[in-house]
């Protein structure tokens, strides 16, 4: 899941882990890390970024033919 945060958030992916996210981050996190901040209202959801296949034309090649 791709979220921007807000503000700061901790999340808790075990006992012993705590990852924290600073305010303007913007990244692919876990899903759960993404509902729960979503959810607290310290995150945004993002759409996902097309995916680019390596070697793949981005249009900006000519096209020999």
């Amino acid at each position: 899941m791709r979220v921007r945060f807000l503000e700061a958030f901790d999340f808790k992916s075990t006992r012993a882990t705590t990852i924290a996210y600073q305010a303007g981050m913007e990244m692919t996190v876990p899903k759960r890390c993404g509902d729960w901040a979503v959810a607290a209202g310290k995150a945004v959801a993002l759409p996902k970024p097309p995916r680019r296949i390596e070697g793949e034309a981005d249009g900006a090649e000519e096209i020999d033919g």
